[in-house]
């Protein structure tokens, strides 16, 4: 499963907020757009599993707090069971410049989507009780 699948897991069925949400911005003379893995009402997530393209997770989740003055947030998806050097890296970077860094393992990520319908599941009482 890839990093934009966990995120959607995350963001719909435990931070409750919207996944790959777009903001514009302009630079220059011209409109860009980025794109939040999970946006809430208060804070933005940047998802990101524990491999070296996610050392840009800091400046992804401090740009979209800028643009949503949202409290940035990055969430880092572990998936050999160890704080590798990028999630070292990654967390001194956030703790440096006081943004929160969250760790989650990518098979809670999968048991809990497994098991969303028995948190969801609202039992019909059998009839005449």
């Amino acid at each position: 499963m890839n990093e934009i699948a966990l995120a959607a897991i995350f963001c719909s069925l435990i931070a409750g907020g919207e996944a790959e949400t777009r903001h514009g911005y302009s630079a220059g003379y011209d409109i860009h757009s980025i794109r939040v893995d999970c946006e809430t009402l208060t804070e933005v997530f940047e998802v990101g599993l524990d491999k070296r393209s996610a050392l840009d997770s800091l400046q992804q989740a401090l740009f979209a707090a800028h643009l949503t003055g949202k409290k940035p947030v990055i969430l880092m998806i572990d998936t050999d069971g160890r704080n590798g050097p990028y999630e070292t890296r990654i967390k001194a970077a956030a703790d440096m410049v006081g943004v929160e860094y969250r760790r989650m393992t990518y098979d809670f990520l999968i048991r809990w989507q497994m098991t969303s319908w028995l948190r969801n599941y609202t039992p019909t009482p059998p009839p005449g009780l």
